[in-house]
């Protein structure tokens, strides 16, 4: 199986820093896979409390699903590392966008993992797709996020 190649955008938005506890670690002795998603988790809910919500199931009247994941490894990473966790949104689409992340070690700046969460709305109780609301982008705007322009569709 070929590997993932996934390049990181040149800035990130947002950054939060997450330890590294016995729970996420496997019998290997390293950071359990499963136990990416956790942290990227909860980075996700810190990136969305950092723009004023409370969580992701009150967004402007909207809640949030992750529909995909992608995920490439670069390093291990240990129990009691601090693991810098940076996120960006990219590529936004009709109902969404990519919650792009990195994680490094704190004190190394080692790269432990990249990758990205598609993030997509969903409308108040009936809970169908919907486009991210204006309040959310301005929110974005507001923390010093540009929307880099929707390339056009070929002819």
């Amino acid at each position: 199986m070929a590997r993932i190649q996934f390049q990181l955008p040149e800035q990130f938005l947002f950054s939060t820093d997450i330890p590294i506890y016995i729970s996420h670690v496997n019998q290997g002795g390293h950071l359990d896979n499963a136990q990416l998603l956790s942290l990227v988790s909860e980075a996700r809910l810190r990136f969305f409390r950092w723009l004023g919500y409370r969580g992701e199931l009150d967004i402007d009247g909207q809640s949030i699903v992750v529909g995909d994941m992608l995920a490439q490894y670069k390093s291990e990473a240990f129990y009691g590392e601090t693991m810098e966790v940076h996120m960006v949104p990219d590529d936004f689409n009709k109902y969404g966008f990519d919650l792009v992340f990195r994680l490094r070690d704190k004190d190394s700046g080692r790269e432990v993992a990249r990758g990205k969460t598609g993030v997509v709305f969903l409308a108040g109780e009936t809970k169908k797709v919907a486009p991210p609301p204006a309040s959310f982008m301005e929110r974005l705007a507001a923390k010093g996020f540009v929307q880099p322009p929707v390339p056009a569709a070929p002819r």
